[in-house]
């Protein structure tokens, strides 16, 4: 530590779609009477139909370079803008996913795509054809998603900054199957794999209405949950589903500023902490990226749940080192935080100054912003 700066280990992002950036404002302009999640999917639709392989990799880089700048290392794309708009594939299946991954390393990030597998609307007694929006997710078969997952782990063999693992978008996208059949490739290949689950409650009767159980039992009775297995969200979770993550070894990935942003719901924090379940987190849709304000909003969300100051900080006692090394283990990236992409902060940043170094690790996480980052020397 020097006078002005200290050197802390740069967050990994374990959870981004890098398009939704340009959501920014214009997600915002829905009536009250019908802004909903389901509402701003709608828009998020029309945004994703907008882009082409060149747009996405320009609109990837910019919020790419924002986030090397507001103290991010490492991002784990969770990327399924897959097709044309009609659904047809590009000539190179994986063109899109190119791009994004080539706009993480020209911005200086360790890239994790993550390919999402999408293939129906949903349930009501049987599969329900894409929505015109979700055409370009989709795939007709798990089959050819892994083909082309296969494809680009083929590609990123040669792209130095770039791996490759896998996820089901979430348990209303794919039938079971998917999942099974997923699960048995990340396993057999070694690779990681996420999903969206439990963030809206629509979801969670959705699903029980089709398998007859949560979304987090669902994915634990297709071999989905495990070591290398993240959720992204885990909201609206039982006791019960909080003991199956536990129990497989899953992480939690929560996302603070856009599943407030979404009213999603309050993240359980503590009670995922209480039973041994990693935390990591993620900037999701980009309406903020700030990875010191996810981490305050996280504690925050953490001392309201019980309604005491000892929140998952004190748990911890290093809340900033312990999300670091959660989102390390949801991309599958091994090591120490100590040996992966390092930041400065600026020790004289109002946000800092005057602070105790010793109680460094314990302000990160309270009342610093993406503003203590300073440039390298």
């Amino acid at each position: 530590m020097t006078a002005r700066r200290a050197t802390v280990a740069a967050m990994p992002n374990a959870h981004s779609h890098a398009f939704q950036r340009g959501l920014r404002g214009r997600a915002e302009r829905l009536a009250p009477d019908r802004d909903d999640f389901w509402s701003w999917r709608t828009e998020m639709y029309r945004l994703a139909g907008e882009l082409d392989p060149g747009s996405m990799r320009a609109t990837a880089e910019v919020t790419y370079r924002e986030m090397v700048g507001a103290g991010y290392g490492a991002v784990g794309e969770f990327h399924y803008v897959h097709h044309q708009p009609d659904g047809t594939p590009y000539e190179e299946p994986n063109a899109m996913a190119m791009a994004v991954a080539e706009a993480g390393v020209a911005a200086g990030l360790e890239v994790v795509m993550l390919p999402a597998a999408y293939h129906r609307a949903g349930w009501d007694g049987e599969d329900l054809p894409p929505l015109p929006g979700q055409l370009r997710f989709c795939d007709p078969d798990v089959d050819t998603f892994l083909e082309r997952v296969e494809g680009l782990r083929g590609w990123a063999d040669s792209v130095d900054g770039v791996s490759v693992g896998i996820a089901a978008h979430s348990v209303r996208a794919v039938p079971r199957g998917w999942l099974e059949a997923i699960a048995e490739y990340s396993e057999r290949n070694g690779i990681v794999r996420h999903v969206h689950a439990h963030e809206q409650r629509r979801e969670l009767d959705e699903c029980r209405a089709e398998h007859g159980c949560s979304p987090i039992e669902l994915l634990e009775q297709t071999g989905f949950l495990g070591p290398r297995a993240s959720v992204i969200h885990g909201i609206h979770v039982s006791a019960d589903d909080v003991a199956l993550m536990a129990a497989t070894a899953a992480t939690v990935v929560s996302c603070p500023l856009t599943e407030g942003n979404l009213g999603d719901g309050v993240f359980p924090a503590m009670t995922y902490s209480a039973a041994g379940v990693p935390i990591a987190i993620g900037s999701d849709s980009q309406v903020r990226i700030d990875p010191f304000e996810e981490a305050r909003e996280l504690e925050t969300l953490s001392r309201r749940e019980r309604e005491l100051r000892s929140g998952l900080l004190a748990a911890t006692g290093d809340l900033w080192r312990e999300l670091c090394r959660a989102g390390h283990r949801s991309l599958g990236l091994a090591g120490d935080p100590g040996g992966h992409a390092q930041v400065h902060v600026d020790l004289e940043h109002p946000d800092l100054r005057g602070i105790d170094p010793d109680d460094l690790p314990l302000a990160l996480v309270t009342c610093a912003s993406a503003g203590v980052v300073a440039a390298p020397r």
